[in-house]
């Protein structure tokens, strides 16, 4: 019974102790949020992560024409959801530059998570990315799969028309997301 007991003890006392990260990846992992922190604040992401309900569009991020709004599920309004004009891949060519980009299951983040990050502090950014309340309860596995294989998010990489590309290569972000996962997600300091 006591030799169980101990088990029991030193099993939890491992636990308790967490991931042990050394001060070198630390600080690798916090040089790499800075690539994560620069691609979340491109326009062809952070246009949909906002703090109001109107999304905003073009390089420029101006607020979106027609009165176009988030909605009750981040979808567009009733009546008029974001499928109306965004399809699930961008528009031939032929419809000019500025025509409706695409992407399958286009939508905003929804009003409970809206994850609305623009020109927030990067400590700040950091914090909210990792934050189940506001993320839509991802752990670092949901949110690594999130940004390297969820379609709408690869969006942002061919965007279409004259809309520019996220600046940093996709695979590059991605193993920048995943060193600073890695090592449990350390934020730079105010």
């Amino acid at each position: 019974m006591k030799r169980s007991a101990l088990l029991c003890l030193a099993v939890l006392a491992l636990a308790a102790c967490g991931q042990r990260v050394s001060p070198e990846q630390k600080a690798k992992a916090i040089e790499a949020f800075a690539t994560v922190e620069k691609v979340f604040q491109h326009p062809r992401c952070s246009n949909c992560h906002i703090p109001g309900d109107q999304p905003l569009q073009f390089d420029a991020q101006t607020p979106h024409a027609m009165s176009v709004v988030r909605g009750p599920e981040g979808k567009g309004a009733p009546g008029l959801p974001c499928s109306t004009c965004h399809g699930v891949q961008n528009s031939p060519a032929s419809y000019g530059p500025h025509a409706p980009p695409g992407a399958p299951n286009w939508h905003l983040p929804p009003p409970d998570h809206k994850m609305a990050w623009i020109g927030l502090p990067a400590k700040e950014l950091c914090e909210m990315i990792q934050d189940k309340s506001k993320n839509g309860d991802r752990d670092f596995a949901a949110l690594l799969k999130h940004v390297s294989e969820d379609k709408l998010v690869l969006w942002g990489w061919q965007p279409g028309g004259e809309r520019k590309p996220v600046s940093v290569p996709h695979d590059q972000f991605v193993a920048a997301f995943k060193t600073w996962a890695d090592a449990g997600g350390p934020c730079p300091e105010g």
